[in-house]
């Protein structure tokens, strides 16, 4: 009989025994293997977080900020000379509008030339629509907004229970919250991202005469909006084109229109709010960041990063990353050490039959061969149930470790950056302007874990190769030193025991 065939042979010879020593290798081998798949699957989200955020800038009108105003428009001329300096991979440049449901308080004051006196800065509205706002102002709304008139006689306090005082205040009557329309040049939005359709088209037609237009599924449903639909800016008729999910009631309370036809709506030919500048690479981020300052005139331009807690949460999955490494190499060595385990019992009770093969010629090498393949039929067996397990549990684990590290990493700021996301967003939307607020989780106020999102694992062939060729080493090692055991045994010391 060959050696191979007896090896398998001897595998099953104890089924029982052998039962147990795969199932045991196989939550080892299973866990090794889910801990390859989540470094992995982490190591692919730090790179997609680099491509998408890291890399990213926004060039804004110097010192303006929400809709407070300041410093001179960027112009599409701008763009051009973003698109020419050294790095920069792509340029979307957008128009930010505030838009007055016709009939409102705020329509009126701005048709009588007065603007809207509350917000910061006193901004007007850039114009009407017939479009009704589909978020009520609440409290929050009508205090970014200035439209709440109070006694002049009260005097305003804070308490533990966050009063106003004895001073009641009560909103402008007909305020809403007015609509946010972005002017667009292509397929994404002013951060630069895909716009999600659920509906209809991408805008097509972005010329000056354009009369399409994408409607947020939280306006498009309180307005009875359908793909085909019409409404007004201004004094054009508009048409649906399709429907949008930005993910929030805020956001989606918004429209895109082409860029040309929002700077001829609003007599601003030519401007921009906001441009979204995507570097090559994020190790060229900061010499880019110098080089549009200057290409652009530092006095006139603001140049930012991307995000503030882009550090965070790459630094988050970096522990992410060392402890599923530590965990691999860790169940690697159990399922090594459960290896060396049973082979030495192996070897033990099977010391009258290596006697009998050395005495009838078999060599050292030869039986200690027998003994390692018999091992790595056990360990395949058990990375065949491992892999299985793997691809059902790591999802859960590499979910576990993220959402840990997170947590542990961001406590500290996470009530801060909560209240300062949730003012930002009420007044961003409140009174729109250049560069909104972002309190959905995507902008400045954007915290670790909102960035990092859901790590998703897949266990392919690739994985899979590489984690078993690594544990094969390791229970081929396992076996090898019982192995070397079987050269000690003398066919006559146990012939005459026996």
């Amino acid at each position: 009989m060959s050696v191979l065939a007896r090896s398998v042979g001897n595998a099953f010879r104890n089924k029982v025994r052998s039962g147990a020593v795969v199932v045991i290798l196989a939550v080892a081998i299973g866990l090794a293997l889910s801990m390859l798949v989540a470094n992995q699957a982490v190591a692919d989200r730090i790179t997609s977080l680099k491509a998408s955020v890291g890399n990213n800038l926004t060039v804004n009108p110097a010192g303006s900020r929400g809709g407070q105003g300041g410093g001179e428009p960027l112009t599409t001329a701008d763009v051009s000379t973003a698109q020419s300096v050294a790095h920069v991979g792509s340029v979307n440049g957008a128009l930010t509008l505030r838009l007055s449901s016709s009939g409102t308080a705020a329509a009126s004051a701005t048709a009588q030339g007065g603007g809207q006196s509350g917000g910061p800065g006193g901004r007007a509205a850039d114009g009407t629509t017939s479009l009704v706002s589909a978020v009520d102002p609440g409290t929050l709304g009508n205090r970014a907004s200035g439209s709440t008139a109070s006694n002049s006689s009260a005097t305003a306090t804070s308490g533990a229970s966050g009063g106003t005082g004895a001073g009641n205040t009560a909103a402008r009557a007909g305020f809403s919250i007015p609509i946010e329309a972005t002017g667009i040049n292509g397929s994404v939005n002013a951060a630069g991202a895909a716009i999600n359709i659920i509906s209809g088209a991408a805008l097509s037609d972005f010329a000056g005469t354009s009369a399409q237009a994408l409607v947020g599924s939280t306006l498009a449903a309180k307005n009875s909006l359908t793909v085909g639909s019409t409404f007004t800016v201004n004094d054009r008729t508009m048409t649906v084109a399709g429907i949008f999910d930005a993910g929030t009631a805020f956001d989606n309370n918004a429209i895109y229109l082409p860029l040309v036809a929002a700077q001829t709506l609003t007599g601003q030919t030519g401007e921009i709010s906001t441009m979204s500048v995507v570097v090559d690479s994020i190790d060229n981020v900061d010499a880019t960041k110098t080089a549009l300052a200057s290409a652009l005139d530092s006095t006139r331009v603001d140049v930012t990063a991307g995000s503030a807690n882009l550090d965070s949460a790459i630094g988050s999955l970096g522990s992410v990353q060392n402890i599923s490494l530590i965990g691999f190499i860790a169940a690697l060595g159990t399922a090594g050490l459960i290896v060396l385990l049973i082979m030495i019992m192996v070897v033990r009770e099977r010391r009258r039959e290596i006697g009998a093969l050395k005495a009838i010629g078999a060599s050292n090498r030869s039986i200690g061969v027998q003994f390692v393949i018999e091992a790595l039929v056990l360990v395949v067996m058990g990375s065949v149930a491992g892999a299985v397990i793997a691809s059902f549990s790591s999802n859960s684990i590499v979910g576990a470790l993220v959402s840990s590290n997170t947590s542990t990493t961001t406590a500290a700021g996470s009530g801060r950056r909560a209240a300062l996301g949730a003012a930002g967003q009420a007044a961003g939307q409140a009174v729109g302007g250049g560069t909104r607020f972002q309190g959905s989780g995507r902008g400045a106020f954007a915290g670790a874990s909102q960035l990092i999102g859901t790590v998703s694992t897949s266990v392919g062939w690739q994985t899979l190769v590489l984690g078993v060729v690594g544990i094969l080493v390791i229970a081929a090692l396992g076996a090898l030193i019982p192995a070397l055991l079987t050269a000690k045994i003398r066919p006559i010391e146990v012939l005459r025991g026996e």
